[in-house]
């Protein structure tokens, strides 16, 4: 049976949608060339804890297929998004949101869709996961908080039923 959307899940992933986009605008060196961190993938991460898989991977291709059409990212960035949030989804889905899944699950899907851009480009993997790994030390050490931010965020607005109810 599919089940229909709501305007309040369409805005909800749009607006997680948003997130997502926002916060990958955010990169922070992290002192190796091309190893720069986005805040985006914790953020990926919490969004999945929190909203679950379904709401996060709508989310998660919306924001794909926005920045790939704006010419922001190509087609590769769209294959390392994909690969990594089929990864963090699955594992979140498979193993609950305790913290270690949350912790590792950034890291594990970053290791992933980097074999998977090494498969693209026929490259050795080692020298792409030596790049990440300040990144994913970021992403691990980040996912924690902002999951509770979001919960926080989520059951404020969720409290409020009048919101749903106008919606």
């Amino acid at each position: 049976m599919i089940r229909k959307f709501s305007t309040y899940d369409l805005a909800q992933i749009s607006l997680l949608a948003c997130l997502i986009i926002v916060t990958g605008m955010f990169k922070i060196p992290t002192g190796f060339p091309g190893s720069e961190f986005q805040l985006s993938a914790p953020m990926a991460v919490a969004i999945a804890a929190v909203f679950g898989f379904k709401r996060y991977f709508l989310a998660g291709i919306i924001a794909s297929l926005i920045l790939f059409l704006l010419g922001i990212h190509s087609i590769l960035n769209v294959e390392i998004s994909l690969i990594f949030r089929l990864t963090v989804g699955l594992l979140i889905v498979l193993f609950g949101t305790s913290i270690p899944v949350l912790v590792l699950a950034g890291p594990i899907g970053t290791t992933i869709a980097r074999f998977g851009l090494a498969f693209t480009f026929g490259t050795p993997l080692i020298p792409l996961l030596v790049l990440a790994i300040p990144g994913m030390v970021i992403t691990a050490v980040s996912v924690y908080p902002l999951t509770k931010i979001l919960q926080t965020i989520n059951r404020k607005v969720a409290g409020n039923n009048h919101v749903k109810n106008v919606l």
